[in-house]
C-alpha cells in the first residue's frame, strides 16, 4: 500500500488545495471531500494518498493530496463524478489549488 511520502526523491505530484469557506460551512466541506475521495478519487489510477486539514478559525480547508504523475491527476480531473465534487466544492468555497514538487525536508 502506498501512504503520504514527503521526500525529495518520491517522484510524486503532491496537489495543495486551500478551500477558503464561511466558518460553518467548513465541515460541510470536508465531509464533501472526504465522501468524494472515498467514493471515486481513490479508487483512480495514479492516487497515492489525500490528506484534509481543517483551520482553528474554520475559514479554511486543505487538501494535501499526492499522484504518482500529472496524467494520473489530469485524468481524475476530468473524470464526470469528480467534475461533480469539484463543482459542489466551489460552490461552497473557494479554491486555490496549486502542483509541487517536495524541494526539501528537515528532521531533528
Amino acid at each position: 500500500m502506498t501512504s503520504s511520502t514527503i521526500d525529495t526523491g518520491a517522484g510524486v505530484i503532491t496537489v495543495i488545495n486551500r478551500f477558503t469557506v464561511e466558518p460553518e460551512r467548513q465541515q460541510e466541506l470536508v465531509d464533501l471531500l472526504v465522501d468524494a475521495t472515498e467514493t471515486v478519487i481513490k479508487h483512480l489510477p495514479g492516487f497515492i494518498s489525500a490528506n484534509l486539514h481543517k483551520s482553528l478559525d474554520g475559514k479554511h480547508v486543505v487538501n494535501y493530496a499526492q499522484w504518482t504523475d500529472q496524467q494520473s491527476l489530469q485524468a481524475m480531473l476530468s473524470h464526470p463524478d469528480c467534475r461533480q465534487h469539484l463543482t459542489d466544492a466551489a460552490a461552497m468555497s473557494h479554491p486555490e489549488p496549486q502542483l509541487y514538487t517536495v524541494a526539501s525536508t528537515h528532521h531533528p
